[in-house]
């Protein structure tokens, strides 16, 4: 406040100029808040104030002027006498909520210690009082930074109210502490005042007094001091911490508070000034969710020759701290889990607050028809996002499928990528991750345990019985569960209270009256087991010969797992995972596991998975590793949520890629007709993956085995087997081509290739009608032997992309496999099984006929035999089984026979697997 009378008072003039000021100060507030909201309606800024004691004048002027510029302010009360801890722990609380702009501490002066000071983010610091704040004023940035409200209102009033000129002035700051000190004196210094600071105990307070121009007060006036000691005529200003928190300390002038802006006081303009505060401290919080290009500190790679093995490469490489790489591409604290030190997850909420931001690109890698050992789509994957932001400074995001334990300890080894171009640390990458495909055994599992276990209790009990157990009594009340009242909904029975049932709506209620022969949900095992292909269940006693053949998938063949990877919120994972279809009634009707009572279940034991997992690459940009659906009986494609995501934290200039499983007539056609079709995505461009050697086992040349050493044909120059097998490159450009994406081949260099039969490949690549080929080296040398094809698919990606389905989803199933079958694998025709056709017959019945298709075919050659290279022609596609996966949202027939639990080699990849039990590194991997 503006005091005392005895020595200088505020004239009428300077008072209407003061109501002025404070006025002023909130309308532009409003004004400003008013401008932001016009761009983003939802934006309303909210300031918290931590407040220890009943303070009920000062909570009044914070609501009334909060409410009049048009913010939200909340109060946390908390007992007068709380501790540093209790005051700390509630600062951090807010300092996480991104609901939250502005905090502000209103608590005793000893309870402002430098850890409570320190402990505010100083993004939400409107009172500036923390140490970078503070450091940000002295070294004269002020404008980054916020002014205490308090130390800018003394000013204000002295320049504006009373008409001071500062420059020159002898300014005197008594009793004055901490951050209102140092803020003080920073702005009286900048005007050009001769600026000192003393305590009430100085000696030689008495003649300081005297010398001074203008007197502020920091603190209390201790009684013992005299008034006389203070020159008529000098201003003074009173500012001291408990006037501001309204308890005016012993021997202060006398204060008279008249009301919310009739009074001229430091307290209210400071409390206006702290609203601008908070209006600028919104403006910057929408200005950070705005696309930026990200300030991404990359990793260096020292590349070595020969290339080390893989782990030996990762293990060399020294990973960000995740949250670090969280906050470099946009990420906020509270939307991210951390995982140990190098992945998290990440938390949905983002795309809400991402809603209103542009997609970037979006890019698909797919490949030929590969050989058995794969022809490195995910190295490719890597290389291009490394080349895209470590070497061409362009946001971009790789979105990779979660390997399964399956081929990690089997035959193929880990999917980090490999050589230069890695995510990692590779074996936090290989093994369990964050426990996403556990959590799928556990939820698969427990549905394939409730199907059996009803089936018994089903046929070991009479309907009243069963109810009675369904629906019990607990504590004399009977109740239905909410699960259980959307059954009799389905149901058509409208009735809530369970003793109103009639004995027939009983039965139809307590009976699924499951059809074991017609059962499809299998248990899974995310392991290699070839001996659970097979199995017969329930054999033990106390099933009372209730037994049937069932068998195990492996774990990523579950449902549970293409739900994972297509669904786009909590709530349509819910939903998804009820429709699932376990099996069909004895009247033929579909069971559920909405049927089952088990949604909610499975969907508690889903909840942590549904959140992508971010990590790095090599050169320590973004990678989300999400989902991994089975590629033959899936869709065999990443999560659409982490995609989803990536567009959003990329920006509009940004790119996204993402890879597709196998090749492109598999896992490319079920991106597009299905992935696609689930999130609503349009890609810009397909990368398309091809080898030499992979071209050369198309043209002639002989098997290749996981294991056993390449032959000569593979290892030395072969033009004419590399131009005979580039025929499998020119039809899965071709059909790339149906789907109106362009597309940009990858051939993914090997050492042994050379110069002429890469520059045929690229040559006939391009003929074919690619927009672009490009030999790539990102396996020796990371993302800058990828820099031509980051640089192809820029261009690529700038063309319009004139996508389209291949199918419509309205026309009968036969047809739509008909179309896949013809126009993508070149096949005469198809021929389905008498089991085939009568499952196209009921699933047609069930009222699942408008469903995409998922082909479930060999990955090794464009027909439904593996020995079949090149581009076979006038073949006959044999349909054997058709099974539907309702929940994900596909059918899919199976062509010819095929496996969906995989079988350990003769010599598994764990024999190379160890622990070094000193050092606990991982041995063996790759």
């Amino acid at each position: 406040m503006c005091c005392v009378s005895p020595f200088y008072s505020l004239t009428k003039k300077s008072q209407c100029c003061f109501l002025s000021q404070c006025r002023e100060v909130i309308q532009n507030s409003k004004e400003v808040l008013s401008l932001l909201q016009e761009k983003n309606p939802a934006f309303k800024p909210v300031l918290s104030i931590i407040q220890a004691g009943d303070d009920n004048l000062m909570q009044e002027i914070n609501q009334n002027l909060a409410e009049e510029a048009g913010l939200n302010i909340t109060h946390i009360c908390l007992p007068p006498d709380s501790s540093e801890a209790e005051i700390i722990d509630e600062i951090l609380k807010i300092n996480e909520d991104t609901r939250v702009h502005g905090l502000a501490l209103q608590i005793s002066e000893n309870l402002f210690s430098n850890k409570v000071l320190n402990a505010l983010k100083p993004e939400k610091d409107v009172d500036g009082v923390t140490d970078i704040n503070l450091g940000k004023l002295v070294r004269g940035d002020a404008h980054e930074c916020f002014v205490s409200p308090v130390a800018k209102a003394v000013i204000e009033l002295l320049e504006k109210s009373v008409g001071v000129n500062l420059d020159g002035k002898k300014i005197l700051v008594v009793g004055a502490h901490g951050s209102l000190e140092a803020a003080l004196q920073c702005l009286f210094q900048r005007k050009g005042s001769m600026t000192m600071s003393i305590q009430w105990k100085t000696r030689q307070l008495q003649s300081k007094l005297h010398e001074a121009d203008i007197v502020v007060l920091g603190s209390p006036k201790p009684e013992e001091i005299p008034l006389t000691w203070i020159q008529p005529g000098t201003t003074v200003l009173n500012c001291s911490h408990d006037f501001l928190s309204g308890k005016v300390g012993c021997g202060s002038p006398r204060i008279h508070f008249g009301g919310l802006i009739e009074e001229d006081d430091v307290i209210l303009l400071a409390a206006a000034l702290r609203i601008q505060n908070m209006v600028s401290s919104g403006r910057r919080w929408l200005r950070e969710q705005q696309h930026r290009r990200w300030r991404l500190h990359c990793l260096k790679l020292q590349p070595l020759s020969p290339v080390p093995s893989d782990i030996e490469i990762s293990r060399g490489q020294t990973p960000k701290a995740v949250d670090v790489l969280a906050k470099e591409i946009g990420l906020l604290a509270d939307e991210i889990e951390i995982y140990g030190k190098s992945k998290a997850k990440v938390r949905l909420s983002v795309l809400e607050r991402l809603k209103d931001q542009a997609d970037g690109k979006y890019v698909l890698v797919a490949g030929i028809t590969p050989t058995p050992l794969g022809e490195g789509k995910s190295t490719v994957t890597i290389g291009l996002v490394q080349a895209l932001t470590a070497h061409l400074n362009v946001n971009s995001f790789a979105c990779l499928r979660q390997p399964s334990q399956g081929p990690t300890f089997g035959v193929k080894g880990g999917a980090a990528g490999g050589g230069y171009a890695q995510v990692i640390p590779m074996e936090e990458f290989n093994l369990h991750l964050t426990g996403d495909i556990h959590a799928i055994t556990a939820a698969n599992n427990l549905l394939a345990a409730a199907i059996d276990t009803r089936i018994l209790h089903e046929n070991t009990q009479t309907d009243k019985a069963l109810y009675n157990r369904l629906v019990p009594l607990v504590n004399g009340v009977r109740e239905f569960s909410e699960i259980q009242l959307a059954r009799l909904k389905k149901l058509g029975i409208n009735k809530t209270d369970p003793s109103t049932l009639t004995e027939e709506e009983v039965s139809k209620f307590a009976r699924l009256d499951i059809d074991p022969s017609t059962i499809t949900w299998q248990r899974v095992l995310d392991t290699n087991d070839r001996f659970l292909r097979k199995i017969t269940i329930g054999q033990g006693n106390a099933e009372k010969g209730y037994y049937r053949q069932a068998q195990f998938d492996i774990a990523v063949a579950s449902e549970i797992m293409a739900v994972l990877a297509l669904t786009d919120s909590l709530a349509d994972m819910k939903a998804r995972l009820g429709r699932m279809v376990v099996a069909s009634d004895k009247s033929g009707q579909p069971v559920t596991a909405d049927d089952l009572g088990v949604t909610g279940a499975l969907t508690v034991l889903m909840k942590d998975a549904i959140k992508p997992n971010l990590m790095q690459t090599l050169e320590g940009t973004p990678v989300f590793v999400h989902a991994g659906p089975f590629a033959n009986i899936a869709h065999g494609n990443s999560s659409v949520l982490a995609d989803k995501i990536a567009l959003k934290l990329v920006g509009e200039e940004g790119f996204v890629v993402t890879e597709a499983g196998f090749g492109a007539d598999i896992g490319m056609e079920k991106f597009f007709n299905i992935k696609c079709r689930a999130s609503g995505l349009v890609p810009n461009v397909v990368v398309l993956v091809a080898t030499v050697r992979a071209l050369k086992m198309h043209g002639g040349g002989p098997s290749v085995t996981a294991g056993v050493p390449l032959k000569k044909e593979y290892t030395e120059e072969n033009i004419q087997l590399v131009a005979d097998g580039c025929c499998n490159l020119q039809k899965q450009i071709q059909i790339t081509q149906l789907f109106g994406v362009p597309v940009v081949v990858a051939l993914n260099v090997f050492k042994t290739d050379t110069r002429a039969e890469i520059d045929l490949v690229c040559e006939l690549a391009k003929r074919a009608g690619a927009f672009d080929a490009v030999p790539c080296y990102h396996w020796s040398v990371g993302g800058k032997g990828s820099v031509d094809l980051a640089r192809a698919v820029r261009e690529a990606a700038s063309k319009r992309s004139r996508f389209q389905f291949l199918y419509d989803v309205q026309v009968p199933i036969v047809d739509k496999i008909r179309t896949i079958a013809q126009a993508v694998y070149g096949a005469k025709d198809i021929e389905l099984s008498p089991e085939a056709q009568a499952k196209i017959d009921r699933y047609t019945q069930q009222g699942f006929g408008n469903l995409p298709i998922c082909m479930a075919k060999t990955h090794l050659s464009l027909s439904h035999q593996p020995d079949k290279k090149g581009v076979p022609r006038d073949f006959i596609l044999p349909i054997s089984d058709v099974r539907a996966s309702i929940g994900a949202g596909f059918i899919y027939p199976l062509v010819g026979t095929m496996s969906t639990m995989p079988g350990l080699p003769t010599r598994p990849c764990f024999y190379d697997i160890d622990l070094d039990t000193e050092t606990e590194q991982v041995k063996g991997l790759f």
